[in-house]
């Protein structure tokens, strides 16, 4: 009893003369999505969008496969998928640490004895080989919890990688998205060429017949001549930039640029952009693998400064050992060779120079830069979500308008052509009152594109529905 009082004084007495970690701490505190404003940008808390496979609300199947094909096939992947996998190494690697460890070694060496050591006189002085085969143990028991801060952190850093590829495949859905909505556009724009063309051979034909009766000129005939040529070249020019998309759409999805060849125009749902809730929770952010990986990297830091905290106190280990072992390798397998102990080895750092201070100190360096890290994550994410949520709102806005606008514009057309034919009015004022038609038909297709590009951007900035369970 009187030994281990004096061995908890001697080892109280140590713990007061070593290292210590006072006075040293993380400065930065991270923010929580709900503690920043967002009512007025958002709304109140509505209903809980997007879903999973948020790009289905298109309702193009065609969009589907692409996307389906993309998270099967995309190169892009496999390297999101090795970082995990290292990143899963590296913690089963610490993990190993707070187990047993067991090695088999075996050693022979022939060496001078000293005549002036512990070997009896027959040996000292003389050569021979000295011999061990032996199984070595050894455990360390975590008192502090090092071992399990450190694996905590390497499990912190795995999540954040799985994360990471959620965000990859987040973004590669985005991507395949994003260009079959601008692949929508392109075909929308190139049926208003289309529809202009037609209109314009039809005014071609009747210029004609209004020359031979004398009705027109032959500047009448080249005017309406050049707005076909004028058509052809948008349509031409309108193809080619389709060509680069089904290119683009191609590559996202792992292949050659053929297979955009084959693909048929987009079929997306008429009512596809004006889907979208009025009022979005801040908290869903908790879902964006981008903010969901730094809160990850926030807690493997602050585990690391645990780990790094705990290098202050004692370390002990059970260290043991059996086998043989012998002078001379003829009695090696001796009975009499035997070995065998085990025992505890303790080590408690006293003076160090400041050396475990300044590592901790620089744990909590990492720890404020993870936390500075979180908040600017967090605070981009809301911004690209009012953004997007303002986009769409915007859009929408200006569709309820534009719809209004060419009608009026379309019936101005019409009169006009109408007058034209009656021989009230010339050629000239056909095409002047076309030329902000079709402005506005195409200012109608940029809107309804840039409600469903809102959409989309809205669902990638929330994180395109739920995480993996094992994420949140």
């Amino acid at each position: 009893m009187r030994h281990r009082s004096a061995l908890l004084i001697t080892l109280s007495a140590l713990l007061g003369a070593c290292a210590s970690p006072s006075g040293l701490a993380p400065r930065l505190q991270a923010s929580e999505p709900a503690s920043l404003a967002t009512t007025r940008s958002l709304g109140a808390p509505g209903e809980d969008w997007p879903v999973a496979n948020w790009w289905t609300a298109y309702g193009d199947p065609q969009l589907d496969r692409l996307v389906a094909s993309a998270l099967r096939d995309n190169p892009g992947l496999a390297l999101a998928r090795a970082r995990i996998d290292k990143a899963r190494a590296q913690a089963g690697a610490i993990a190993a640490n707070d187990g047993p460890q067991v090695s088999a070694n075996a050693e022979s060496s022939r060496q001078r004895l000293s005549g002036n050591y512990i070997y009896p006189p027959s040996l000292a002085g003389g050569y021979t080989s000295i011999n061990r085969a032996a199984l070595d143990f050894s455990l360390e028991l975590d008192l502090w919890g090092r071992n399990r801060a450190a694996l905590d952190a390497a499990l912190g850093r795995s999540r954040a990688a799985e994360a990471e590829e959620a965000g990859t495949r987040l973004a590669l859905a985005g991507a395949i998205t994003q260009a079959y909505l601008q692949f929508d556009r392109l075909h929308h724009l190139r049926n208003v060429a289309e529809a202009t063309l037609r209109q314009r051979e039809k005014l071609q034909e009747l210029v004609r017949l209004r020359q031979k009766a004398g009705l027109d000129s032959s500047a009448e005939v080249l005017q309406a001549a050049g707005s076909i040529a004028a058509a052809q070249a948008e349509r031409r020019a309108l193809d080619t930039q389709l060509d680069a998309v089904r290119h683009q759409l191609a590559t996202l999805v792992g292949q050659g640029p053929d297979a955009g060849l084959d693909l048929a125009p987009p079929a997306i749902a008429p009512s596809a952009a004006s889907r979208l809730p009025d009022s979005l929770p801040a908290d869903l952010l908790g879902r964006r693998p981008d903010v969901v990986a730094q809160r990850w990297r926030v807690e493997a830091s602050q585990r690391d400064s645990d780990a790094a905290r705990a290098e202050f106190y004692p370390n002990i280990n059970l260290n043991g050992f059996i086998g043989l072992q012998s002078l001379g390798l003829s009695n090696l397998a001796e009975g009499g060779s035997r070995i065998i102990g085990a025992g505890p080895a303790l080590h408690l750092p006293v003076f160090d120079s400041g050396r475990l201070r300044a590592g901790l100190a620089g744990r909590h360096a990492d720890q404020d830069a993870a936390v500075a890290q979180y908040n600017a994550t967090l605070l981009s994410a809301l911004q690209e979500v009012a953004d997007a949520l303002t986009g769409w709102r915007g859009a929408a806005a200006e569709a309820r308008e534009q719809q209004v606008a060419l009608a009026r514009y379309e019936e101005a057309w019409r009169l006009t052509e109408t007058r034209y034919r009656a021989g009230l009015a010339p050629y000239t004022a056909v095409l002047a009152a076309e030329t902000p038609l079709l402005a506005q038909r195409r200012l109608t297709a940029d809107l309804r594109s840039r409600q469903l590009e809102a959409s989309a951007a809205l669902a990638r900035a929330l994180g395109g529905g739920s995480l993996p369970t094992s994420l949140h």
